[in-house]
């Protein structure tokens, strides 16, 4: 490939994990002015609509969603969609954007215990080590530097919370890996957008969705749109354009920049707090999730 052509993929991947570094912001400014599954909902119909208008032009058409397909692609669409968001959105009223960007960002090392637990995958000593460092990582972070002190307060709402939306996010992972062996992952990520706005709707409804949209102000709106169409549509295909040209193995590295955004942008934009204790922590899960994927020599 051209240099110049591999310098764009390059920086098609920085753009799409900032973008998703930015979601965190743009998350907490919506998740204080409206319900979580309000915005929840809004966010993944404004998503549903550039998808399937992004699906149509890749593919042609909407592939259609055989029936044996249906149960896994609706609970990826329940566990990516419907409860992460629900989940996010309520973290984020009280959790700010950087600190709740490194809490997710141990999600790798819990994917590895969910695969070890629940399809028999091998951990191995070096794996194990990952996933305890992310842990203690994330112990740092939430504690505020005094993870004994867990035992004593336990784990506030707001981080329960964004601790959901890990085991979520973790167990959308590992069930997307086995639905894309049928399904293209567009069409696998349109389709199972679909499904969970569908699953926000009633909830969405009976918590005054309607009267949350008619108060919503232009900059609500601007981040339900920046939040469905950039961060899910627009980062989602530079993010595999760089799989399709460097591999997923090197183009994922670059997600371990995303909390470094979400701290940079929660910092400059939100006046959010940079602390030791936040850094010491986001330095351990970070090294965390580098053992669990690093692969052994030999």
């Amino acid at each position: 490939m051209k240099k110049n052509s591999l310098t764009l993929v390059y920086v098609l991947l920085v753009a799409s994990v900032a973008i998703w570094g930015a979601t965190w912001i743009s998350g907490r400014m919506l998740a204080r002015s409206m319900g979580p599954f309000s915005a929840a909902f809004l966010r993944f119909v404004s998503a549903s609509i550039f998808l399937f208008i992004l699906v149509c032009r890749e593919e042609k058409r909407l592939p259609r969603l055989a029936p044996r397909d249906l149960l896994g692609t609706a609970l990826l669409g329940f566990f990516g969609v419907a409860l992460y968001n629900f989940l996010f959105f309520s973290g984020l009223k009280t959790v700010t954007a950087g600190r709740a960007a490194l809490m997710i960002a141990c999600t790798p090392a819990v994917m590895a215990l969910f695969a070890a637990l629940f399809q028999g995958e091998r951990l191995g000593r070096l794996r194990i080590c990952g996933i305890l460092t992310s842990f203690l990582g994330a112990s740092v972070i939430l504690s505020g530097g005094n993870p004994l002190g867990l035992f004593l307060h336990g784990v506030r709402p707001g981080d329960a919370f964004i601790l959901g939306c890990v085991g979520s996010w973790a167990a959308y992972s590992l069930l997307g890996g086995m639905v894309m062996r049928r399904m293209t992952p567009l069409s696998a990520v349109a389709w199972s957008c679909f499904l969970g706005t569908l699953m926000l709707l009633p909830p969405a409804v009976m918590n005054g969705v309607w009267e949350d949209a008619l108060r919503a102000g232009p900059v609500d709106w601007g981040n339900i749109i920046f939040l469905g169409t950039i961060a899910t549509g627009l980062a989602f295909t530079w993010y595999y354009k760089g799989i399709q040209v460097l591999g997923s193995s090197r183009a994922g590295v670059f997600l371990n920049l995303v909390p470094v955004f979400a701290l940079i942008l929660g910092h400059l934009i939100l006046d959010e707090p940079l602390g030791i204790s936040l850094a010491t922590g986001g330095v351990l899960v970070l090294f965390g999730v580098w053992l669990t994927n690093r692969r052994p020599a030999g």
